[in-house]
């Protein structure tokens, strides 16, 4: 019975330790993502930073959509060859 009890509080040990890894990551994910989003506000208060940051948000919306616009001539297309 003490060598039941040895294994499964070494069990329960190695299990906090495991356990602690995941919170400390996950704390400095989260500790990272804050500092990018202060980053983020921080540089929307400079008008030329804010204006560079929305014309890529612009660019990258217009490249999107010229995809989907692509894709669907693509299959317009495929839907026109089949009759």
């Amino acid at each position: 019975m003490g060598e039941f009890l040895k294994k499964a509080f070494q069990d329960m040990k190695e299990s906090a330790k495991a356990q602690h890894e995941v919170d400390k990551a996950q704390f400095n994910a989260v500790k990272a993502e804050s500092k990018a989003q202060w980053e983020e506000a921080k540089a929307m208060s400079n008008p030329a930073k804010r204006k560079a940051m929305m014309q890529a948000e612009r660019d990258e919306k217009i490249a999107e959509a010229t995809k989907r616009q692509e894709e669907a001539n693509a299959r317009i297309e495929a839907a026109k060859n089949k009759k």
